[in-house]
Parts: C-alpha cells; sequence; structure tokens
C-alpha cells in the first residue's frame, strides 16, 4: 500500500457520496494484486449511500464529540490560572456571565462539556450502528441472491462451507470495517484535527515539531497495512475449511457413525480449527509488535516536545503550558487507534474483495426470448456433444434421439456413461455448445430459462427438502398456493398419503432439515409428488424410485403409469419393471449411444444390454447408476 493511502481511509468517508450508484459488474473482477484497499473499501461504501442522511448525522455527532477534546485542555488552562485568583471571571465580557467567579464557572463547564460530548456520542454511535446494519443486511441479501442466479459450475468449483463462510463470517469483517473502522476514523481523525489546531494556535512552532514524525507513522502503518490484509485472506480460507468440515459431519452424520469416522471428523476437524487459530495469532502478533513500535515513536516525539516546552516557555503562564502540553498529551490515543484500524479496514476490505468477487460473477446465462404457456412435449436431440469446463474429455459425443408426447425414453448404462449429464442439459443446468436440444421444434437455449424449466419435472435419486411443512414441500416454488386438494391428490398419486396420515399433523408437519425426520422412501415420494403437482408435459426420472422398497414402488410404478401417459418421460437407470415398458431404451457408454431398442429387441441383439441383463438384473434391482 502507498504512504498516502494511510489517510485513505479518512478520505474515503468523506467522500463516499461522490461515488456512483452501486450496480453489479458482469465482467471479471481484477486480481488482488492489481486492485488497491482503496478502490475495493470506495466500492463498499457505495453500499452506505442510501443511508446518507443517517450517516451524516453521524459525523454530525462524531464532530461534536471531536471537539470537546481542546475545550478540556482549554478549561485546564484556566483552572490553573485560577488557582492563584479563584474569584477572577472567566467571561468578563459577557453580560449573563460576568458575576460568575471562576471558582463556579470552571466545574460547571466541565459538566457542560460532558453533556455536549454524551450527545456526540449518541448521535455518532446510534446512527452509524443503523448504518452499518442496514449494509451488512443489505450485503447478505445481495450474496444470497446471487446465489440464486449462478450457474452451476460456479457451486462445482466452490464448496458450500466457503460460500455460507462467505455469507456469516466474510460479512461480519465488513461491518468491523464499515462500522468500528469509520468510528475511529473519522472521530479520533477529527479528534486529531482539532487538537492539532489548537496546539497550532497555541504555539505553531512548537507543533511543526510534533508534525515531524506523521511521514514515519505513515510509513509504518503501509507497512503494517500490507500484512494485515494478506493475513486476513488466508484467515478467510481457513474458516471456510472449518465450515466445510462441519457442514460435511452433520450432512453426513450417519454415515460417520455407522463407518466410525468419528475419530477421523474429529481430527480432520481439529486440524481445520488449529489451521485457522494460527493464522488469527499471527495476525494478533503482527499487531501486538506493531501497537508498541508506533507508541515508541509518538512518546519520543511527547518527550523531544517536553523538553522544547521547557526550553523555550518564553512568557507563556503556567496554564498556558499545561493546556498544551495537555492537549498534546491527548493526541497519542486516538493517533494510536487510528493506526490500529488499519487492521480493522484491511480484514473488512480482504472480506469485501471476496464478496465482490461473488457478486461480478455472470449469473446464469439466459439469452432466451421464447415463452410458452404450455408445450407438447416432443423432444428431440441432434449431434449432441459435451464437455464440462476444464475437462479435455468429452461426457457426450453425438448424441440422438427423439421422442414424442405420451413416449417414454429409457436411458441405461454403466456409472459415468454420460446419462445424467444428459438429463441436466435439457433443463439447461449446464450448456452445451455443440448439437441442438429441440422442445416442440425450438431450441431449448431459445426458451427464457424460469419458462423452459417450468414444462420438465425433474425427480432425482438425491431428494432435497426443505424444513418446513409436508403440504410446503410438494407445493415448492412456483406451485406454492396451489389448492389443498391438489396437493392432496399428488401426494395419494405418489403413495404418500398413506405415511402422511399417520403424521403428527398430516399435511402441516415439520419434515427437518433435508427431511430428516422422514425414510429414504418417504422423502423420495415426497419428491415423486411435488413432480406430480407440476403437471409438466416432460418428466425425467433420475434413479427416481431407487430408495423405494418393493411394496411402495409397486404403487409408485402405477402412479407413473397414470402420470406418464401423455407425457415425454426420460427414465435413467430407473427398475427393470419400468426399463420394459420404454418404448425406446437408449444404452449408453463413455458418452455415446452403442444400442437403441425395445427391451425385447436388445434381448434379441445379445449384445451391451443383454450382457447387463444377464449381470444379475431383476426385479426390483437397479440397471445402473448415473
Amino acid at each position: 500500500m502507498r504512504r498516502e493511502e494511510a489517510a485513505a481511509a479518512v478520505l474515503s468517508s468523506l467522500t463516499f457520496l461522490a461515488k456512483p450508484k452501486r450496480e453489479r459488474m458482469t465482467d471479471q473482477h481484477p486480481s488482488a494484486s492489481q486492485t488497491s484497499s482503496l478502490k475495493i473499501y470506495l466500492r463498499l461504501l457505495g453500499y452506505v449511500r442510501p443511508y446518507a442522511g443517517m450517516f451524516m448525522i453521524s459525523i454530525l455527532g462524531y464532530i461534536i464529540f471531536a471537539s470537546t477534546q481542546p475545550m478540556l485542555a482549554g478549561i485546564l488552562k484556566y483552572f490553573v490560572d485560577g488557582l492563584s485568583n479563584p474569584s477572577a471571571v472567566l467571561f468578563p465580557n459577557v453580560p449573563a456571565l460576568r458575576e460568575v467567579p471562576m471558582l463556579q464557572m470552571v466545574p460547571l463547564l466541565i459538566v457542560l462539556i460532558a453533556v455536549w460530548q454524551g450527545i456526540g456520542s449518541y448521535l455518532g454511535n446510534y446512527f452509524l450502528a443503523k448504518v452499518s446494519l442496514g449494509l451488512v443486511h443489505d450485503l447478505r441479501i445481495a450474496l444470497f441472491n446471487s446465489l440464486l442466479v449462478l450457474p452451476n459450475r460456479y457451486f462445482d468449483n466452490h464448496n458450500s462451507g466457503h460460500l455460507i463462510s462467505r455469507i456469516t463470517f466474510n460479512v461480519t469483517m465488513v461491518t468491523g470495517a464499515a462500522t468500528d473502522a469509520i468510528k475511529v476514523v473519522i472521530r479520533e481523525g477529527l479528534t486529531v484535527v482539532f487538537l492539532f489546531a489548537y496546539l497550532i494556535w497555541m504555539n505553531w512552532k512548537l507543533t511543526l515539531v510534533m508534525l515531524a514524525i506523521l511521514p514515519l507513522i505513515a510509513l509504518m502503518v503501509g507497512s503494517a497495512s500490507k500484512k494485515f490484509r494478506k493475513q486476513s485472506k488466508k484467515i478467510q480460507v481457513a474458516m471456510g475449511d472449518v465450515t466445510h468440515v462441519a457442514s460435511e459431519t452433520i450432512q453426513g452424520y450417519r454415515v460417520v457413525r455407522s463407518f466410525g469416522g468419528e475419530p477421523y471428523e474429529s481430527t480432520r476437524f481439529a486440524e481445520a480449527s488449529a489451521d485457522n487459530t494460527e493464522k488469527q495469532l499471527r495476525m494478533t502478533k503482527t499487531g501486538a509488535v506493531y501497537t508498541p513500535m508506533l507508541q515508541l515513536v509518538i512518546y519520543s516525539a511527547m518527550a523531544v516536545l517536553l523538553f522544547l516546552v521547557l526550553l523555550l516557555r518564553g512568557d507563556a503562564t503556567a496554564g498556558d503550558l499545561v493546556a498544551y502540553i495537555t492537549a498534546a498529551g491527548l493526541l497519542p490515543k486516538p493517533i494510536r487507534q487510528l493506526s490500529e484500524v488499519s487492521s480493522t479496514i484491511q480484514k473488512g476490505v480482504a472480506g469485501a474483495e471476496s464478496i465482490f468477487e461473488q457478486l461480478d460473477e455472470a449469473p446464469e446465462v439466459d439469452h432466451g426470448t421464447v415463452e410458452r404457456e404450455r408445450v407438447s412435449g416432443h423432444l428431440e436431440v441432434r449431434r449432441l456433444s459435451f464437455q464440462y469446463p476444464g475437462s479435455e474429455k468429452p461426457v457426450l459425443n453425438d448424441i440422438s434421439f427423439s421422442a414424442e408426447p405420451g413416449q417414454m425414453i429409457a436411458l441405461v448404462g454403466r456409472s459415468g456413461s454420460g446419462k445424467s449429464t444428459l438429463a441436466n442439459l435439457i433443463p439447461r443446468f449446464y450448456h452445451h455448445e455443440h448439437g441442438q436440444i429441440l422442445l416442440d421444434g425450438i431450441d431449448v437455449e431459445d426458451f427464457k430459462l424460469r419458462n423452459l424449466r417450468r414444462h420438465i419435472a425433474l425427480v432425482t435419486q438425491q431428494v432435497t427438502l426443505f424444513n418446513d411443512s409436508v403440504a410446503n414441500n410438494i407445493a415448492y416454488g412456483d406451485l406454492a398456493g396451489a389448492p389443498r386438494e391438489a396437493i392432496e391428490q399428488a401426494a395419494e398419486a405418489a403413495y404418500a398419503k398413506e405415511f402422511i396420515d399417520k403424521l403428527p399433523h398430516g399435511l402441516d408437519t415439520e419434515v427437518g432439515e433435508n427431511g430428516v425426520l422422514l425414510s429414504g422412501g418417504q422423502r423420495q415420494r415426497l419428491a415423486i409428488a411435488r413432480a406430480l403437482l407440476k403437471d409438466a408435459p416432460i418428466l425425467v426420472l433420475d434413479e427416481a424410485t431407487s430408495a423405494l422398497d418393493t411394496e411402495s414402488e409397486r404403487h409408485i410404478q402405477a402412479a407413473l403409469d397414470r402420470v406418464m401417459k401423455g407425457r415425454t418421460t426420460l427414465v435413467i437407470a430407473h427398475r427393470l419393471s419400468t426399463i420394459e415398458k420404454a418404448d425406446l431404451i437408449l444404452v449408453m457408454d463413455q458418452g455415446q449411444i452403442v444400442e437403441r431398442g425395445t427391451h425385447t429387441e436388445l434381448l434379441a441383439q445379445n449384445g451391451f444390454y443383454a450382457r447387463l441383463h444377464a449381470m444379475g438384473l431383476d426385479e426390483g434391482a437397479p440397471v445402473g447408476i448415473a
């Protein structure tokens, strides 16, 4: 950081009104080495713009507070001078006060200064807190809303622990930069300004001697700021690791306990926590060394100043000298606090940098313009090829097939053959560059995203339920507000009503985090009920009945047979009983369709599908895993 950036915090606090209205950039955020702390901090303060009125009131409060510091030093001058003559009048030219002796006036003025200081402190602290809480709320909302529109690849490349840590821990660091730092910068900065003005008025020659140490202070602040910012970024990553390990263990506690993973997870968490503690201690050590060094410089300058005061006192009274020394003695504390605020600001800047990196991430691409109230469900895939970003090996290679409304297409193949990837491309969870996926003759890329996904109901093996009622989990998102009767019909069609009726509050029973209070089969049936309620023309079943017992699977199969009528259904690695009924079976291997036909035709070919069938696949066994 450059030397002049030592004063950047003061400048940024006073110039935030010049910041243009905040906007989300869609281009790549510059690297940390190219972005100055001042630029990031000014962008952060741009979020204060909606609270400009309250911010100005807080500044006024801190101006009032800071103005009382030289007042206290001035009062001491009159107190010392009045020791020899207590009956002297302090304000002889003020008619109302010319009769009040110094003996009474000095204590009264001290009380009035305290009241004035209290008013300033209240206005500054309260209104800045309102600004800070509003800013943090806005940042959290902006971060969370950005998560809702980020593409799938972003979640593939960032673990959930770090994303959650960004919303909680990083925003807390920003709070420090937006509250404590600004409070110190404004209040202590103005205190320094008022005290220096008073000292210059008292004796400008001596005050110039004090100013000589400012470049040294600026150099020390700049050097420490670089270390603080670097260490803060490491702390963020370490805190994300702690959150990530804890999140994984909590979500997978059944696996941890059933496989005896407690010692491993305990060690893993202890290592992550120890790493975070070590990095926190490094920052504390930097501050612990830096603050005394700065204090030594300041007090050395004070020692020189006291020597010069005694040497060059001239005709100054004892009160003048006491007032000057008192005002000079009040300077180290605000200067030290201003120097220490660099640590808080750099933490906030590091936190804000990671926040802005996410906010600057381009949202999910949606250049589609086509909207349809309802589609017939004619699906056609033409020479589709796909590979994940950053991967050299294609996952799908030259896939072509078509499905008419009411038809069922089954995808069969070994793990990693590309079945689930194909299913994810239809609702545009990922974007393909080679080939076409046509829905009613229109490329899925031409549909508006929300409109496209309204036409597709997806049921996967990994069921996601929310900590809400059964009814709200079935009627979720666009389905919210569905009639109660429709929810009950969907639950009954998915063979979920029989266990829902046994729950304490029926459809209004809370299911716990991710449906923890339900069995795997029950969660799967709720997911199927959600898809049935959506009544979409295209139904994608990705291992949709894998978690069901045989009896439940029979009922679900009957429900699916009914719901498939008139709909295009894509079944991935389903049970044999479903695959036998498929109008077309596509056998996939290494991203290619190696065989296609009905169940009978493929068995007669005695090829890849026949070998899969001969490997022990029977009624109730899954054909493969996506």
